[in-house]
């Protein structure tokens, strides 16, 4: 009876893996940038291990060749400017430094949005891991990573922050604490997205920002996170309050950027 038991339990097996086995191939991974069928698996192997290491699990990522091999890095003469692209008399912060390694061009201008609008997580979290390894390699330090944070209201609509997601794997891959909440924001912005003047764009989130009470960062070199930076307005207003609250230094980073001229040396 035993025996005829184990060979159920073998043929349900079978059945279940053919089965699966068949979704695969008519309802394949779809690529979360152009929802093509995607073959990450295959190409990406190593980022499967270093997303257990930084996440604690499997990775959910699906991402087709054609679309990984489109994030390409800008020129090393292309990656450090000047946080502001029209810099201001009296700066309270003048010379704030950007890296920003990747030009917002091409699959980045679908896959970014994406993040934010569509609540592709596990994009979010690709971008993290590649930004790390460009800060690693770039040698920049830091005592704090600290993401720009969204409001209440918009946290709830998007059901995560796409700055922080970016900014954990950064943290965790250069050994830097992420100080998620240091940054508060205290004004619900409109949308940098939808402005296209520079001084309205530094208007809108004049005043955004505050540093929480839990935190000290007397003395402290920090290292802000966004995903885009297009004035650099808002990563400009986030170090104005950093160094206001004490920091001794402030470097600002952002995936990638629609700059074209190199103006700021490294950090």
């Amino acid at each position: 009876m035993r025996r005829l038991s184990n060979q159920i339990t073998d043929i349900s097996n079978t059945i279940r893996e053919a089965f699966e086995g068949a979704l695969d191939l008519i309802l394949p991974f779809r690529c979360l940038i152009c929802g093509s069928a995607a073959d990450t698996e295959e190409r990406f192997d190593n980022y499967g291990r270093v997303y257990k290491a930084v996440f604690g699990k499997e990775s959910e990522l699906h991402i087709c060749g054609k679309c990984l091999s489109a994030i390409n890095i800008s020129d090393e003469d292309l990656r450090w400017f000047l946080c502001l692209s029209n810099p201001v008399e009296n700066d309270p912060c003048p010379g704030l430094p950007l890296f920003m390694p990747f030009p917002y061009k091409g699959i980045l201008e679908k896959a970014i949005p994406g993040i934010k609008f569509g609540k592709k997580i596990e994009l979010a979290r690709m971008l993290g891991i590649i930004l790390g390894s460009c800060v690693r390699n770039e040698g920049i330090l830091g005592d704090l990573i600290v993401p720009i944070p969204l409001s209440e209201a918009r946290l709830e609509e998007r059901g995560f922050n796409q700055a922080y997601e970016i900014a954990y794997p950064v943290a965790k891959l250069n050994s830097i604490p992420v100080a998620d909440g240091l940054l508060i924001r205290v004004k619900d912005t409109k949308r940098q997205s939808q402005i296209t003047d520079t001084g309205k764009r530094a208007r809108n989130v004049k005043g955004a920002f505050s540093v929480s009470k839990d935190w000290d960062v007397t003395g402290l070199r920090v290292i802000v996170i966004d995903d885009v930076a297009t004035t650099g307005a808002t990563l400009h207003e986030a170090a104005k309050v950093l160094y206001k609250a004490g920091a001794a230094k402030v470097l600002c980073v952002a995936f990638a950027g629609n700059r074209v001229v190199r103006n700021a040396e490294p950090f």
